[in-house]
Parts: structure tokens; sequence; C-alpha cells
């Protein structure tokens, strides 16, 4: 068979995709440094080009895309040159490219490009604590919510700060909200594995510990709700924390400053990370 050229191949791919389930929804991340979390190695393309009769194409170069969840690959094919996208799920491709809407006004975008990104607050009397894994006393003073996901290796070193937290704070308890993200495929599964265990901490650590964990037939819906409750409370990436006062704290943050940001809920936040 003629092999076709890399940008009429990108078109007939992205045509043929099209009776697959498209998802869209916005990327969070675990955290801002996706590259450590997620890699994508030129023979893993190459293999994905094959499967396409594309096999002559050569890779350019690999880097992250400027949407957050997705893979720029560069290629070249008998002389024209060509992007495509991979999701970090290495399930999806996108054919073209990918740009950014300029601000019409260009003190508009001075603006927002200086401006402090507003503190953002929700009602915590609105978000259920059934069915939440609980670290920390029931009775405690203070109450965090984590929402986090059992494949994120950001929400693995925020649960150790957390662990830190409960061997001095009494009176703070953290309530984790297992929300897996669509770009980690093995998540979801896992989240309703140590849901549905009668020891879910001691599950999820063991999964953080990358030691393997059963797969259950329970058929909890909790992981679901997470989702929709993440959704409705414009949560996209983990961890996210919301403070006792509504306080919403996407990220990772240090055991210091979430002790600060509970105890001292007024004081400016200096995290070490984030």
């Amino acid at each position: 068979m003629k092999k076709m050229l890399l940008l009429p191949f990108l078109l007939a791919l992205v045509l043929s995709l099209v009776s697959i389930r498209s998802e869209a929804y916005a990327f969070g991340g675990c955290e801002s440094d996706c590259q450590k979390c997620h890699t994508l190695e030129k023979t893993e393309v190459q293999q994905i080009l094959t499967k396409f009769k594309a096999e002559d194409a050569k890779i350019l170069d690999i880097k992250m895309s400027p949407v957050k969840g997705l893979w720029e690959i560069s290629l070249e094919d008998k002389g024209n040159k060509g992007v495509m996208y991979i999701s970090f799920s290495k399930k999806y491709i996108i054919g073209g490219s990918i740009f950014e809407i300029d601000t019409a006004l260009n003190k508009t975008q001075e603006t927002l490009s200086t401006a402090q990104p507003a503190d953002r607050y929700v009602d915590t009397s609105k978000i259920p604590l059934d069915g939440a894994i609980l670290m920390g006393d029931k009775d405690a003073r203070y109450k965090v919510i984590v929402f986090t996901d059992p494949d994120c290796p950001f929400c693995l070193r925020l649960h150790n700060e957390i662990k830190k937290i409960l061997s001095e704070k009494k009176e703070i308890a953290f309530y984790l909200k297992l929300m897996p993200l669509k770009f980690h495929p093995d998540a979801y599964w896992k989240a309703k594995s140590i849901l549905c265990s009668k020891e879910p901490i001691r599950l999820l650590e063991e999964n953080f510990e990358k030691k393997t964990i059963p797969k259950t037939d329970c058929d909890t819906k909790l992981p679901d709700e997470n989702i929709k409750l993440g959704e409705e409370l414009g949560i996209t990436g983990t961890p996210t924390m919301i403070m006792p006062d509504g306080l919403v704290v996407v990220g990772l943050r240090d055991s210091g400053t979430i002790e600060e940001l509970v105890l001292n809920p007024h004081k400016k936040e200096t995290p070490k990370w984030g």
C-alpha cells in the first residue's frame, strides 16, 4: 500500500476516530510539572505510527503541549512536517495544531497576565462526608477535605504530609475523597477497591507504595459521586484541599503551610510547594 503523506494521514486519522467517544474535561494534572508523572518514549510513538501504516514518519520532537494532558509530537514524512497530539492515557490521538487565542486588546492582556488569582471559597456544608476516608479523630475541631487520586504521586506526597500533621495536631482531621482522574487509567478501579475495603487507609497506602492491591467486584458509586462533586465545585486536579473555612487549595503543600491555613485562616499563604 502506498504510504500517505503525513498531513493527509493526520486528516484521515482524525476522521477515522469520530466514532470513538470523545471526552472534554479540564486537565488539572496531578500538579503543575506533569513530566514528573507522565512519560512518552519515541518507541511508543513509533508503535502508534506503525499501527496506522505511517512507520516511515520521522519523529522530530516530543514535548508537553500548550494544553495539559496532551503530548505534542513533531513529525516529518517525505519532506512534509506536521504535529499530532497523544493523550497522557495514550488512548487518544488528535491531529492538527493547537493555537492560543490572542487577547484583542494588549492592555487587557497585560492586566490579565499580571493579575493575582483571587482566593476561591466553597460552602463546606454542601460537601457530604459520608463515604470519605477519615484520617484523624472524627470529633476533631477542624476538618479538611482532600480530593485525591490513587495514582497521583503528588497525592502520595501530600498523604505523607498529612500523617506528619496528625502525629502532632489531634485537633485536625482529614476526609479523603477519592476522585480518580481520567488520564490515570487504573485509578478508577483502584478507588473502588480502596473504598470497598474494610481497611481503606491501609490499602491506599499499599497502593501508594506500589504494592499490588486486589481488584474488587464491589459496585460502589462513591468514585462517580466524588467525580461529579468535583465537577460541581470546579475541581479539576489532584490533590485539592478544602480548608475548614472553605478555602480551595490546589496542589501540594507542606505540613507547616497546611497547619497555618487551618489554624490561621486569615494569614497570607507562603507555600513551599504548589
